[in-house]
C-alpha cells in the first residue's frame, strides 16, 4: 500500500512578532537613519561633490586661441594619457618614499607604543608623561616641524657634523635636498598616525596572555610572535595606511627638505599645475590619477592584510 507525501503549499513566512516589536524596530531604523543624516550630507558635499567636480575638470580642454586658465567642457580623455606618459616615474618615486617612510615608522613606533602601553601600564604618572611628550610636538605647525628639520639636516647641523666626524658622509656631500631628508621628514611628520593605533590595540591587550607564555616556557621571541604581534595587528594594519595615503601624497616635505629633480614627489606636480602652470585639467587628471592608484594599493592590502585573516 503506497502513502501519499502530504507537502504543505509554500508560501510567505508568518511574522511571529507582536505589532509593538515591529514598530520599536522601524522606530529604531528610524532613529538610526537620522543620526547617519549628518555624516552622510557632509561626506556628501566635502568628497562626492569635489569627487565629480575634479573628475570633470580633468575633462575640459583648452579652446583653440584661449587666455590662460580658460578651459572648456569636453570629453578629453587623452588628457589622462599625457599627465601618465609624463609623470609616471614621479608616481612610483612618491609611493617608494611613502613606503620607506611608512615602514620606518612602524620599526619606530612600535617599540615606543609597547613600552608605554605595556611595560608602563602599572606607572600611570610616567605612561602620561611619555604620552605627552611622544605627542606634545604635533601640537605646532606642520611646516615649522619641517623647517626644524631642514636645520637639523644641514651642512652645519648635528646630522652632518657627526657623519662627517664618523667618516660616513663625504665633506663635499649634503643631506638637504636629498631623498634621505624627504624621507626623514615623512616619517618624522606621519609617526603619530602609526603609533596611536599600535598604542590602543596594545592597550587592550590581556597581559596574563604574557604570563601564561612565560609560564609555559615560551621565550621572548615565540611570545612576541604568537600572542604580542597578533594582538598589535590590527593597530599595524591602521597605521600603515594612515601613515601611507597622506604620505604618498605629500608636498610640504618634497618642497622643503628636498626641492629637485630627484625627489620631486606627484603632490609637487600637482600643485604646480594648478597654481603654477595654471592646468587645470591636467592637475584634475593627476590627482584623480593618484587617488585611483592609492585605492587600488589600498584594496589589495585590504584583501591581503585584512584583520581578519590576522588570526
Amino acid at each position: 500500500m503506497s502513502t501519499a507525501t502530504e507537502t504543505k503549499p509554500r508560501g510567505k513566512v508568518k511574522d511571529l512578532r507582536s505589532k509593538e516589536e515591529i514598530g520599536a524596530e522601524k522606530k529604531r531604523g528610524r532613529m538610526g537613519a537620522l543620526l547617519i543624516a549628518p555624516g552622510m550630507l557632509y561626506l556628501a558635499l566635502f568628497f562626492v561633490a569635489p569627487v565629480v567636480v575634479l573628475l570633470s575638470m580633468s575633462l575640459f580642454v583648452k579652446p583653440p586661441g584661449g587666455e590662460i586658465g580658460e578651459f572648456v567642457p569636453a570629453w578629453h580623455w587623452e588628457n589622462y594619457v599625457v599627465v601618465w606618459n609624463a609623470y609616471w616615474p614621479v608616481l612610483l618615486r612618491s609611493f617608494g618614499f611613502a613606503l620607506i617612510a611608512t615602514v620606518a615608522a612602524l620599526i619606530i613606533a612600535f617599540p615606543m607604543a609597547y613600552l608605554v602601553a605595556v611595560r608602563l601600564r602599572g606607572k600611570p604618572l610616567l605612561k602620561g608623561i611619555l604620552l605627552v611628550l611622544l605627542i606634545a610636538p604635533f601640537f605646532s605647525s606642520f611646516i615649522l616641524r619641517t623647517q626644524a628639520w631642514k636645520q637639523i639636516l644641514s651642512d652645519e647641523g648635528p646630522v652632518a657634523s657627526t657623519l662627517r666626524f664618523l667618516h660616513i658622509l663625504p665633506a663635499d656631500a649634503s643631506l638637504t635636498a636629498t631623498a634621505f631628508a624627504v624621507v626623514c621628514g615623512l616619517t618624522y611628520n606621519f609617526l603619530p598616525f602609526m603609533m596611536l593605533p599600535i598604542y590602543a590595540s596594545l592597550e587592550r591587550m590581556d597581559t596574563r596572555l604574557l604570563e601564561a607564555s612565560g609560564d609555559l616556557y615560551a621565550n621572548s621571541a615565540t611570545t612576541f610572535r604568537k600572542i604580542t604581534l597578533p594582538q598589535a595587528m590590527p593597530g599595524v594594519f591602521a597605521g600603515t595606511l594612515l601613515t601611507f595615503i597622506p604620505a604618498a601624497g605629500d608636498y610640504v616635505n618634497s618642497v622643503m627638505l628636498g626641492n629637485n629633480r630627484d625627489t620631486t614627489m606627484i603632490g609637487q606636480v600637482i600643485d604646480s599645475r594648478f597654481f603654477r602652470v595654471v592646468d587645470y585639467p591636467g592637475a584634475a587628471a593627476l590627482s584623480f590619477i593618484l587617488m585611483i592608484c592609492i585605492l587600488i594599493l589600498v584594496l589589495i592590502y585590504i584583501r591581503r592584510f585584512g584583520t581578519k585573516e590576522l588570526f
